[in-house]
């Protein structure tokens, strides 16, 4: 998926010449390509993540499309006062780049590990919170950055992940997929947690359980008139996401119930990470599992939520 997403980043830089890249300390032969044929447009700022936001919000007051990337926790905690007053507040078509959302760097422990970038990137004014599921919908995404007129905090996985999603559903910021019809339940979710909700649904069906998957690219902006649609149909809703149940996609979708339709919120389970740090080294596989963010765990959630029985989620 990254390699994707920057690979789209030097295809728009051929077709506009307001496109740059900007890196920090990434690994030699990123994007050399671009680096040839454009070097007045790639840059590689070394360890100084604060900077190389600035460095963008003076770019793109120029009239310039910067894409920057890195490691999300960089983008994210190291930067947040940059993001949130050089790019936010200036309202600036600036596209960060961030590899490694949730536990993807699980071996390097929690310093590493994005499981609050979502939440804290969604709640600065002006910014829009992408987190495409495959690297099919990566290209498609990208696409559209061109002519998206404020900041964008695009989310990565690790890379690898099966592909869901299809030429057909289109892409359009800030209008969720649905990728299977409702029937008794929903699942929604986000990035590449995407698949996992689709597996738990083929699980489900084998059961006779018929639970539909809306896929939520966009967390902000949310697409209200989906839920609108689609939470009145069903009996049960279970949200997952690879993020803290804080301030994420599920707690996303409860303030816009709350808001709009109070009356569905009782029928909401969230699925992600408890509120502590990890406690364990790993794969991202293990500390997924070791969190409870599995399909066995969906499928039970969802079933509970169906039947209406008292309904306690236990995590670690």
């Amino acid at each position: 998926m990254r390699k994707t997403s920057l690979d789209a980043v030097y295809e728009l830089a051929k077709i506009d010449e307001r496109v740059i890249f900007i890196g920090s300390d990434l690994g030699p032969g990123l994007l050399d390509r671009m680096k040839k044929e454009m070097p007045d447009r790639w840059f590689m700022e070394g360890v100084s993540e604060q900077h190389i936001i600035g460095m963008a919000a003076g770019l793109a007051m120029e009239g310039f499309i910067p894409y920057i990337n890195t490691i999300a926790t960089f983008l994210t905690r190291r930067c947040y006062e940059q993001v949130a007053l050089d790019l936010c507040l200036q309202d600036l078509p600036v596209r960060l780049i961030a590899s490694g959302g949730g536990v993807v760097y699980a071996p390097l422990g929690p310093t590493h590990l994005a499981i609050e970038d979502i939440a804290i990137m969604r709640v600065l004014p002006n910014m829009t919170v992408v987190a495409p599921c495959d690297a099919e919908e990566m290209k498609r995404f990208m696409e559209q950055t061109l002519d998206w007129p404020h900041p964008i905090y695009i989310r990565l996985g690790k890379g690898g992940d099966k592909v869901v999603s299809k030429e057909e559903y289109g892409f359009k910021i800030g209008k969720a997929i649905l990728m299977r019809e409702a029937g008794e339940g929903l699942f929604i979710s986000t990035g590449v947690m995407t698949q996992l909700a689709l597996q738990a649904a083929e699980q489900l069906a084998a059961e006779g359980i018929n639970c539909g998957v809306l896929h939520m690219h966009t967390i902000k902006p949310l697409d209200g008139e989906a839920l609108a649609e689609l939470l009145p149909t069903v009996e049960g809703v279970v949200t997952v996401e690879e993020h803290t149940r804080i301030g994420g996609l599920g707690s996303a979708i409860l303030e816009f119930c709350n808001d709009n339709m109070p009356e569905q919120a009782a029928k909401i389970a969230r699925i992600g990470i408890p509120d502590h740090f990890a406690k364990q080294y790993g794969t991202q596989e293990t500390l997924i599992k070791y969190f409870g963010i599995t399909v066995e765990q969906l499928c039970e959630t969802m079933r509970k939520k169906i039947l209406k029985e008292n309904y306690v989620y236990n995590q670690n």
